[in-house]
């Protein structure tokens, strides 16, 4: 950590304050409003008994994820990618990057010919979307396993979530790496980089580009240690309010 402040006053190693409301649908099997700062994103998981066809039979569940935005979650309005009459290839890469760091966190096997959906909807937008949408997601996704083995659907006594996941923003401005970039932040990042990791520690995803100046391996390591750190606070969150009743 460096004696540099932010523009929002935070020191280069904090996180954005960061809420997670558990339950927030009353609807949906397991969901979760989570907050980065100003970046607001409400995921919920739909469980449903049974499987896509090519899983029929195999004895494996299925965990899958979609992503989008509000039309005024920025700045501007957006037009819905429903009434343009394609997805986008942000939204694809984006629903894609949450269903991998999910699976790699759950024993198919152990959920059984189960599906569970995730919906993440980018309610605002300030700056790390998908990190968020991540974090929260895992919230609504064990909560959604927890409501299936309530109903019979998944056995008593299986462990379907393997470990835990979340995921943090990085990136370097003005030669200083910093943690959880906000938006004024993040287009001026001369480096930017998404972190996916475990509760234990291992890395399921890094995304990372020189948006300015090429980054050297010094550059990196601070990095990654930064969204080690970031993802570790954020698995305490996460770990506390699942232990809430």
């Amino acid at each position: 950590m460096t004696d540099t402040v932010r523009a929002d006053g935070r020191a280069t190693d904090q996180l954005r304050p960061v809420t997670i409301e558990r339950g927030w649908s009353s609807q949906a099997e397991g969901s979760a409003l989570i907050s980065f700062g100003g970046t607001r994103v409400l995921c919920t998981a739909s469980f449903t008994n049974g499987v896509p066809r090519w899983l029929t039979g195999k004895g494996k569940g299925w965990v899958t994820a979609e992503y989008a935005m509000l039309p005024r979650a920025t700045n501007s309005r957006n037009d819905r990618e429903s009434v343009k009459g394609r997805i986008g290839g942000r939204t694809h890469e984006i629903s894609r990057l949450i269903g991998r760091a999910l699976r790699a966190v759950v024993d198919t096997k152990a959920l059984g010919e189960n599906t569970v959906v995730i919906d993440c909807d980018v309610l605002q937008a300030d700056g790390g979307t998908r990190t968020a949408a991540i974090t929260g997601a895992y919230v609504a996704l064990a909560d959604a396993i927890a409501w299936g083995r309530e109903k019979g659907f998944v056995a008593k006594r299986s462990t379907p979530l393997i470990d835990s996941v979340s995921a943090v923003s990085v990136g370097i401005i003005d030669g200083e790496p910093m943690l959880d970039l906000a938006y004024v932040e993040d287009v001026r990042a001369e480096t930017d980089m998404n972190i996916v990791v475990t509760g234990r520690g291992l890395f399921v995803e890094v995304q990372g580009t020189a948006e300015g100046a090429p980054f050297d391996k010094s550059e990196l390591d601070a990095l990654l240690a930064l969204g080690v750190a970031g993802c570790g606070e954020l698995r305490e969150l996460q770990t506390a309010i699942l232990a809430e009743d």
